[in-house]
């Protein structure tokens, strides 16, 4: 039996998520899929990071078990070979068969990309054009207060979790000049499903409306409610960058 560990990078714009979807198509069944066209086996592939529909990720890390082992290189030239020009696998290695990629994780690192002034068709599907001004330094100002362990409750959506307490490492705003976009970056352990789109929705709200302020999004936090009234973002503007290991 061999253990393999994948790094796999794909545009988001066309699939309903990652995982697997009873009816929509998903970038693990396409992964599955032209794994079984190609070697004519089937695999169950473990992710990381459960990206929802429309997000996109340059550093989704995942698994899966062959009971024979073939070559890393002869798998990711073959294989790539047969998935769509929207999904790639960026490198393949043999690994400890105790690898899981949803465990040891120390740091996951997403951009969420944002316009000021209408961007170029072909960029456009990669982040959220904001119309409105935004106070650039106050949009720091407000992303500084999820910094920190919180319960992040009133940020997020669901009720599965055990837990709504996470803890944030960092959040900086940079340029991309290639984009002509401001990128958002984030870094911590671990994030609950929208609470990254809902962050920055609300930060932007603060930053471009003058009926929200940075205390809005402290009085959020402490009340722990879902339904409360700072806005979300869209999910294209949203990319999985990177995964660490301890």
């Amino acid at each position: 039996m061999a253990v393999y560990k994948m790094v796999v990078a794909y545009d988001g714009t066309a699939y309903h998520g990652w995982q697997k979807q009873p009816e929509d198509i998903s970038v693990v069944q396409v992964l599955e899929q032209s794994f079984f066209s190609v070697f004519k086996q089937k695999i169950s592939i473990t992710g990381a990071s459960r990206t929802d529909a429309g997000v996109h990720a340059l550093g989704q890390v995942a698994s899966f078990t062959l009971d024979m082992m073939i070559a890393p290189d002869r798998l990711k030239f073959a294989w790539n070979n047969d998935l769509p020009a929207d999904v790639l696998i960026m490198s393949i290695e043999l690994t400890s068969d105790t690898f899981n990629p949803r465990h040891g994780v120390i740091s996951k690192t997403y951009h969420y990309l944002f316009f000021t002034h209408r961007p170029l068709p072909f960029v456009q599907q990669y982040g959220w054009y904001f119309s409105r001004p935004v106070d650039l330094n106050i949009l720091q100002q407000a992303l500084q207060r999820f910094v920190g362990t919180h319960d992040f409750r009133s940020f997020c959506t669901g009720y599965d979790m055990h837990s709504t307490i996470r803890t944030i490492d960092s959040i900086d705003v940079e340029y991309d000049d290639t984009k002509q976009a401001h990128r958002i970056v984030v870094k911590g352990p671990g994030f609950l499903r929208y609470m990254i789109r809902r962050i920055v929705g609300a930060a932007l709200a603060v930053a471009s409306k003058d009926q929200f302020t940075c205390e809005d999004i402290s009085i959020a936090l402490a009340k722990k409610d879902p339904a409360q009234i700072l806005p979300n973002s869209p999910a294209k503007g949203l990319l999985l960058y990177e995964i660490k290991y301890e």
